[in-house]
């Protein structure tokens, strides 16, 4: 009734800031009105303000000039300092500031993180360098090497770091050894379809430049040992690297290869039967070290420090141990944090962990959304590229949507324990794993479809067995691990984590088996993903009833999936496969022999599980589509007709029958002028993949490069940047 007064008041006698009182604009006073109400909510708007400065950098075509952040900076003050800080000035003012701060961020991370990305295949080659990363894989291993020396190659175009992957093994190999290896080096794969994944982005800021394969085995070298910050990377990286080995050898099997990607990050040794069950029950985030984790091994660091004071009667009445007990457990969640590898939702969550213990030191109160802003915030100035990944708005997404609902529940008086006996706490807790569940499912479903195309149906129930089993037993038994690896009784701990672990595979395995476990979903639209996000951030930032406003958006934004149209022929870049969309609607592709992980793409971002293959030469299986040795005719009901050619020799042919051509060769464009759109090897070679989508008697070709634009991670083949 208090509130009703104060908006109608607010109605009544509202003025806008020039001082003249509005007559007849009941909109414009009303949201005023609603936006004088959420106040002390403003602030929490800030990360999203700086968010949209850096996604704006990342979204343009060319690469701006490097004073153009610092400049919209300069102008926003300025306004608020010519407008004499009056408040409707001051305000947007302030908002252009931090638009303006996250779009500077993003070009400085950019400018200082460049370094030499290698423009074609080189090798076989020596290559001499550092480990820096070594992680199993299966099979083989994977190293990552700093400090190249590349033969044929000059020092300026070296790149600083180059991954290769080892298949015979490099056992006995761990970072900040010295190797040579014969090995074949690559650019970082472009973008598999217009719009896919940009790996090459990716790598750019982890400044690796090239990727590739070793032929042989590793050799070993003798070098001096680094010095400095490097050396002390090197000392822990290899840390984490005998950890993770010593794991995997005391619980051979799935069970250890998980046990190492919960203790230390390194994920890349799981058999893929077990990850794809885990991915499919929705249980994925169990080894997405974040909050879950990190939280428990605080958790359990401060309860044990305090219980240990407590057993101290002279401190305990002496000394505020609750608040001691905070150190130990930062310190705790800080070493873990390193030992996982230090990822985005780990870095996410140990500023959370760090600012709820600060809180517990200082009186205040812990779980706010203030928490989440700010630790937004943080990650972005160090990471503003981690916007772009689905662990950062994953991860965010789920921690926003759960602290908004508790503290909604919280506004409203209720309390998960109370007063109550030890069996309704127990319920009460496996409600709270069921309400988390659902919430985190929601929250972070679209963007699951978006980023992996795959959603998982019954991730509820298997939650409901994995979570409380990771809470209270794999975890606990893993820090214990830890704590009995310098007397290397570890097994002790080791050994009953990986019973819990084979619980949870045999209920990741149980829900993944069930009909229609996970759905695969075609690519979003952008924008539909923008309207997702914009409405879930008004719902959970806002606290007033037009929060509820923010459902429209994300109605909007799911039904625009409806709305997706696979391309009608993709063409990969380098011509070896290509894909045509067949009268059901269905993707097929050219072969399944080469080029699965271009195909796996393709067919993920329209939707389909599997996809048929191409016509047998001579066989009619499918009357649109028509295959000989030279190449094959696709035919649209509309009177198009594409010819993919792999042999010239039916380039005269074809160049007169078909309205598009495709050519794994070069084309001359004066000898071949009928077809209204070619695309030769050079084209491919230029743009990448390719992308053609039928409208009417028109066709819309889109390339991977035009997606991408003119950026520092982007090569332009042809012509200078």
């Amino acid at each position: 009734m208090q509130r009703r007064r104060s908006v109608s008041k607010a109605l009544a006698v509202y003025q806008n800031p020039s001082g003249w009182t509005i007559a007849g604009s009941f909109p414009y006073a009303w949201l005023a009105a609603q936006l004088a109400g959420e106040r002390e909510r403003w602030a929490y708007w800030l990360p999203v303000a700086f968010a949209f400065g850096i996604g704006g950098y990342f979204a343009l075509p060319v690469e701006p000039p490097v004073w153009i952040g610092t400049a919209g900076v300069a102008f926003a003050l300025l306004l608020a300092v010519s407008g004499r800080l009056q408040p409707h000035v001051l305000l947007p003012a302030l908002a252009l500031a931090v638009v303006a701060g996250g779009f500077a961020t993003a070009q400085l991370r950019t400018q200082s993180i460049a370094a030499p990305i290698l423009e074609r295949e080189h090798g076989p080659v020596d290559v001499v360098g550092r480990v820096v990363e070594a992680e199993a894989r299966n099979p083989g291993d994977r190293l990552v090497l700093g400090d190249l020396q590349v033969d044929r190659l000059g020092q300026a175009e070296t790149p600083a770091r180059a991954r290769v992957n080892v298949s015979g093994g490099a056992e006995g190999i761990a970072p900040g050894d010295r190797v040579r290896v014969y090995a074949v080096l690559r650019p970082p794969p472009e973008p598999a379809a217009p719009g896919a994944f940009d790996f090459a982005r990716h790598a750019y800021f982890q400044q690796l430049g090239a990727v590739g394969y070793v032929l042989g085995s590793v050799e070993r070298l003798r070098a001096p040992p680094p010095k400095g910050w490097l050396a002390f990377q090197l000392w822990w990286a290899e840390r984490r690297h005998s950890i993770a080995e010593g794991v995997r050898r005391t619980l051979p099997g799935e069970s250890g290869t998980i046990a190492a990607a919960l203790m230390t990050g390194a994920r890349g040794a799981i058999p893929d039967g077990a990850m794809a069950a885990i991915r499919d029950a929705g249980l994925a985030h169990l080894l997405a070290i974040s909050g879950l984790h990190l939280g428990l091994v605080a958790g359990m660091v401060f309860f044990a420090t305090r219980a240990l004071l407590a057993l101290w009667p002279w401190a305990a009445l002496r000394w505020p141990i609750k608040k001691l007990a905070c150190g130990p457990a930062v310190m705790a969640a800080g070493g873990y944090l390193l030992l996982v590898g230090a990822t985005v939702p780990t870095q996410r969550a140990f500023m959370m962990t760090g600012i709820v213990l600060l809180a517990v030191v200082l009186d205040r109160s812990a779980l706010t959304m203030r928490l989440v802003a700010w630790a937004a915030v943080v990650v972005l100035v160090l990471r503003p590229e981690s916007l772009l990944g689905a662990s950062f708005q994953m991860s965010f997404a789920a921690v926003t949507a759960l602290v908004a609902f508790y503290e909604t529940m919280r506004e409203k008086g209720w309390s998960p324990f109370g007063q109550r006996r030890l069996f309704a706490r127990l319920g009460v807790y496996l409600l709270g794993v069921a309400l988390t569940s659902v919430i985190a499912i929601l929250a972070t479903g679209p963007l699951a479809a978006f980023h992996f195309n795959r959603v998982a149906v019954y991730g509820l129930a298997a939650n409901m067995v994995a979570v409380p089993i990771t809470a209270l037993w794999i975890m606990p038994l893993g820090l214990t691990a830890f704590l009995l690896m310098p007397f290397g009784l570890e097994w002790l701990a080791l050994v009953p984590m990986g019973w819990g672990i084979d619980i949870v595979l045999l209920a990741a395995r149980a829900v993944s088996g069930l009909p229609g476990a996970a759905l695969t979903v075609p690519s979003m639209p952008r924008a539909g993903l923008l309207a997702i996000v914009f409405g879930a951030l008004w719902l959970c930032l806002w606290m007033q009833p037009w929060r509820y406003w923010g459902l429209l958006p994300i109605a909007l934004g799911l039904a625009s999936i409806l709305l997706v149209r696979s391309p009608d022929v993709l063409v990969s870049e380098d011509g070896r496969l290509f894909a045509v969309r067949g009268g059901d609607g269905d993707l097929l592709i050219s072969t399944h022999r080469r080029a699965r992980f271009t195909s796996g793409v393709w067919l993920r971002r329209a939707g389909q599980e599997e996809g048929d293959g191409f016509p047998e030469v001579g066989a009619a299986a499918n009357v649109a589509l028509a295959c000989d040795p030279l190449g094959c005719i696709y035919s649209k009901p509309e009177g198009e007709k594409i010819a993919l050619l792999t042999d010239g020799r039916a380039l005269d042919e074809d160049c007169r029958a078909a309205t598009v051509l495709i050519a794994t060769f070069p084309v001359s464009r004066t000898n071949c002028a009928e077809p209204y759109v070619v695309i030769d090897r050079f084209d491919l070679w230029r743009e990448g993949a390719h992308a053609i989508t039928f409208a009417g008697r028109g066709a819309v070709v889109e390339t991977a490069r035009q997606r991408r634009g003119r950026r520092p991670w982007v090569q332009w083949r042809g012509e200078s940047r």
